[in-house]
This record gives C-alpha cells, sequence and structure tokens, in this order.
C-alpha cells in the first residue's frame, strides 16, 4: 500500500504562529519536536515534512488519522544518513500486521511532500 500526501509550509507556518507548542503537541511527540529545532529555532521545512509522513502513512494503511490510528501512534526519526524513518507504536504495529514502513520526504518551493509505502507481514 502507497501514500501520499503534500502540505504548504505556509499552513504549518499560520499553526505554529496562531497555537504554539499546543499545535506540535497534537502531532509531534517530544522527541520529533526536538529534531524540528535548527540553531534554537524552529524548522518549519521539518516540521511540515513530518505532518505530511504521519498523513501519508495514516493514507497508506487506508484509514486516516481519527479512531484507529493518531498522530502520535506514528513515530519518525532519521537515520545516520538523514533518511527518514517511521515506526508505528508496537501494539498497532500488530493491529495492521506491519513488517515495514518505507518513507520519502521532499520539499519544493512552499511545499512539502511524503510518500509511505506499507509492507505487511505475510
Amino acid at each position: 500500500m502507497i501514500g501520499v500526501d503534500l502540505v504548504s509550509l505556509d499552513r504549518i507556518q499560520k499553526s505554529c504562529d496562531r497555537f504554539g507548542t499546543h499545535f506540535l503537541d497534537r502531532f509531534l511527540s517530544q522527541y520529533e519536536q526536538e529534531l524540528c529545532i535548527s540553531n534554537n529555532k524552529l524548522n518549519i521545512q521539518r516540521i511540515a515534512g513530518f505532518w505530511a509522513s504521519k498523513e501519508a502513512i495514516s493514507k497508506a494503511l487506508g484509514c486516516g488519522i481519527g479512531k484507529e490510528l493518531t498522530f502520535l501512534d506514528i513515530m519518525l526519526d532519521k537515520n545516520i544518513k538523514g533518511q527518514p524513518i517511521a515506526i508505528l507504536k508496537e501494539n498497532k504495529m500488530q493491529y495492521f500486521n506491519l513488517q515495514h514502513i518505507a518513507l520519502s520526504i521532499t520539499h519544493d518551493h512552499n511545499l512539502a511532500i511524503a510518500t509511505a509505502m506499507i509492507v505487511f507481514k505475510s
């Protein structure tokens, strides 16, 4: 299964400006928020990429963000080369019978785009 999401950086910036940490707490763990700080400043491009990533994963699972899967059930990180890594909380990995999530994030102009590919256990 594949999921894709696109978000404008302006939309994420407006939400950060309007709701501050409440907005970030809604969809990012404390660790993920720390990954989104560069030079003591929020990295809106990375925040937008993380938003798009979590949305793309939920779309690949066919459920969207809601009752079956919340933003905070999805955990994002970067490997040593900076490639995004995504996993679900253990109970959600089992619930959806997942083996692996492949994730790609890109940015162009004022947009963040993420594509997620889900590999199910056989």
